[in-house]
């Protein structure tokens, strides 16, 4: 039924959005990594994510886990709390993009069980056009483009 959407403004296509929890200063390392493998296409741009204000992860590690191995001072069943974003990514519903593309996350990521949630999504694509004189657009809207922020790293 989605497959059918064309409005006007655009139209829908089958993604499949990963979200991926890390450590903020992880991200560019990880976007890096899949930019190797997909370009993560949104429209006509390329390296397309987003990642959330950091939070926390918690997790209760358990007797012959990573954790419990590497640590010496670590007490099995011991609750732990880490700083943690959302990286959200997202890639055209192709099977063996997304095998790679997890694979490389799997590859890079720090933990060796990282959380990853995979969704079936819908994208928009917007009817592109760059000259549009739409006063909403960036670039007749006096504003301009918002000021860039520093890398995550």
């Amino acid at each position: 039924m989605l497959q059918d959407y064309n409005a006007k403004s655009g139209i829908l296509i089958a993604v499949w959005t990963l979200e991926i929890q890390t450590l903020p200063e992880d991200v560019d390392r990880i976007l890096d990594a899949v930019m190797k493998v997909h370009p993560l296409g949104y429209g006509r741009y390329q390296r397309n994510a987003s990642v959330s204000a950091v939070g926390a992860e918690t997790t209760t590690p358990q007797a012959n886990s990573t954790t419990s191995t590497h640590q010496a001072d670590y007490v099995p069943g011991t609750a732990m709390t880490y700083p943690m974003v959302e990286l959200k990514i997202s890639i055209e519903r192709d099977l063996q993009a997304l095998e790679q593309v997890m694979d490389t996350i799997l590859d890079t990521h720090h933990y060796e069980e990282p959380v990853i949630f995979v969704r079936e999504d819908w994208a928009s694509r917007a009817a592109y056009d760059p000259k549009s004189k739409n006063p909403n657009r960036w670039w007749n809207n006096g504003r301009g483009l918002p000021d860039t922020l520093e890398s995550q790293t």
